[in-house]
């Protein structure tokens, strides 16, 4: 959260030089990788599905998790995902698309059953959460079996096959097993910064603010363990009693399956009731082929989520309700960057959308593990001033924590997954200090010429004295206390009270309810419901068009802004992409202060 700002023409110039090499470098690469594995023609074809896809009758919808990346909003193609594809063609698939072609299939004749391929899961813990709902939804809104099926067990992909009415699994040996619990590691680099001679100077208000605790300690503080600990606890506990549901078991028989490592080869999995049916790919087929009603498999129909959707999600009909959804994806940041959750370029959308007429209500998708201070407030301001003309509900997903509570915690109604992280209501500001790697491991000598007493106090060459560092607190401190306010308005809730369970630290979903920090577990699509309820629409599935905001840059637009030709797009995400890299080393130098997670969970 920017509270400073020094001239960074010099750093910009760094970093934009040196980014445009290396992404020139990288995208290259990508181009040759894809002309030799045919991945042009593969999105080329992509991009004609829309107006060529034809969904047949009496069709097994597919889901191979295998060829599908989540994220919040489509994608026409994502680089990384480009790279790490190994030549299969894999289709970046926004959350809400997803969910809304598995609900519309719920209605769909044409549609005879899904067919879920659970290897390979590519997400976030709260998008696979809302899957499994989506799942869970559809057998009970249209009485249409799912059918799963996976080679190799996992968290996140048994945590989805288990809803399916039948799970199948490869009786082949060799299979890796990782469904073995959920973990987080925290990382410690404080001696290997006192090798290089860096002291980080960190300012906060939280003890369990352990953003910046890395750079400090050589081990976890007792409150970061803690929280992490029940963090970790809570998000297995929703898991588990969903998978021990589905599966008709105890959660304590199923824990003790995990904790006794009791599942190494697939007839483990069948013993214990967690599968219902070892088969091979062959015998697969046959058993797709029976529940279609058909005698064999070249006479059965598939069509892949990715292509169902864009057919059902490419309905445009003017005279539906307007329901906007603004996805907050990523890092807050100050200015009008591309990549990220800039203030300015945020505010300036939320108020076009505030004034366009036709947007009945309005859903903020929130992912995003916080950032600038200046950034969210800027944010905030403009979703204040859209709350007081139209309905305004909060989904959160992965993260909502920090700045992303900060934004959206005085919306109407706000939704979280039990799994999201949020809450971590507390500043810091970290400065480093460069000048023992200078003076004694480079043996460059510098001396300042400052026009007042304090003017290098963000030069990075010299420690923070204690009215320096006084200074900071101060700042810190305005700003924490600015926070609880705003939870407390936002919440109805006591200022004390907020303080209490605020101190940086952070929940998950499931605990955030019982605080009060949001009023109901439920997904992106609940959000929208409710949404358009607000709206005075009842009739959500027929009467309600959605449309997505920011909007997502085409094939063409990606590579260009990579490679710098992008106009203020391709500079602003070159510079982005390399600050993110040297992430808070650079923003030290402009004082910032941060509302921020630290960590991110991942699942295997």
């Amino acid at each position: 959260m920017e509270q400073y700002r020094t001239n960074d023409r010099g750093w910009k110039s760094f970093f934009k030089t040196f980014a445009a090499c290396l992404l020139a470098i990288i995208v290259i690469t990508a181009l040759m990788f894809t002309i030799f594995n045919g991945a042009i023609a593969g999105l080329t074809s992509d991009l004609m599905k829309s107006g060529s896809v034809q969904i047949p009758n009496n069709t097994i919808l597919t889901i191979n998790f295998s060829e599908i990346s989540l994220n919040e909003q489509n994608m026409e193609v994502n680089p990384q995902v480009l790279l790490n594809s190994n030549g299969v063609d894999i289709n970046t698939l926004g959350i809400w698309n997803i969910v809304n072609a598995i609900k519309c299939a719920s209605y769909d004749d044409r549609v005879k059953f899904i067919y879920l391929r659970a290897d390979g899961v590519q997400g976030g813990l709260s998008q696979v959460e809302e899957i499994r709902a989506a799942l869970a939804d559809f057998r009970k809104v249209s009485g249409k079996p799912v059918i799963a099926y996976f080679d190799n067990p996992s968290n996140g992909g048994y945590y989805l096959a288990s809803v399916a009415d039948k799970v199948y699994m490869t009786p082949h040996q060799g299979g890796m097993n990782t469904m073995v619990g959920i973990s987080s590691q925290l990382i410690f680099l404080k001696d290997a910064l006192d090798k290089l001679g860096i002291n980080v100077q960190l300012i906060r208000h939280g003890k369990y603010k352990s953003a910046g605790e890395m750079f400090v300690r050589n081990s976890s503080s007792e409150a970061n363990l803690e929280q992490n600990r029940e963090m970790v606890a809570s998000i297995w506990k929703t898991w588990s009693d969903e998978i021990a549901a589905s599966r008709s078991i105890s959660p304590e028989a199923f824990n003790a399956m995990i904790e006794n490592l009791e599942l190494n080869f697939p007839e483990d999995f069948l013993e214990k009731g967690l599968v219902d049916e070892l088969m091979t790919k062959e015998e697969l087929k046959l058993q797709l082929a029976k529940l279609s009603g058909k005698e064999s498999w070249k006479q059965v129909k598939l069509t892949s989520i990715a292509d169902y959707s864009t057919v059902m999600n490419t309905i445009d009909d003017k005279s539906k309700t307007k329901i906007a959804v603004i996805y907050a994806n990523g890092e807050i940041v100050d200015g009008k960057g591309q990549t990220e959750v800039a203030g300015e370029r945020f505010a300036d959308m939320i108020a076009q959308i505030r004034n366009d007429k036709s947007i009945k209500a309005v859903v903020l998708r929130v992912n995003s593990p916080g950032g600038s201070v200046l950034g969210s407030e800027k944010i905030k301001a403009e979703l204040d001033l859209l709350k007081g003309q139209k309905p305004l509900i909060a989904s959160y997903g992965d993260y909502a924590a920090s700045g992303g509570y900060w934004i959206s915690n005085n919306c109407d109604y706000i939704f979280s997954n039990a799994t999201t992280l949020t809450g971590s209501i507390g500043v810091f500001s970290m400065i480093p200090d460069f000048s023992k790697t200078v003076n004694d491991k480079l043996h460059i000598n510098i001396t300042p010429i400052n026009s007042c007493k304090h003017g290098d106090m963000y030069g990075l060459m010299r420690p923070l004295d204690e009215q320096e560092t006084a200074y900071m607190q101060a700042s810190v401190e305005k700003i924490y206390d600015r926070f609880t306010t705003t939870v407390s308005e936002g919440r109805g809730v006591k200022k004390s009270y907020v303080d209490s369970i605020a101190q940086g630290r952070v929940w998950t979903g499931a605990q955030a309810l019982e605080l009060q920090l949001v009023d109901e577990i439920g997904t992106l699509d609940d959000a929208i419901n409710y949404a358009a309820l607000a709206a005075g629409e009842d009739d959500t599935l027929n009467n309600v068009q959605v449309v997505e905001y920011p909007r997502q840059p085409t094939l063409m637009e990606t590579f260009m802004a990579l490679l710098g030709n992008g106009g203020n797009t391709g500079e602003d995400s070159i510079i982005a992409e390399a600050e993110k890299a040297f992430g808070h080393w650079k923003n030290a130098r402009s004082g910032k202060v941060y509302a921020a997670m630290p960590y991110r969970y991942t699942f295997r």
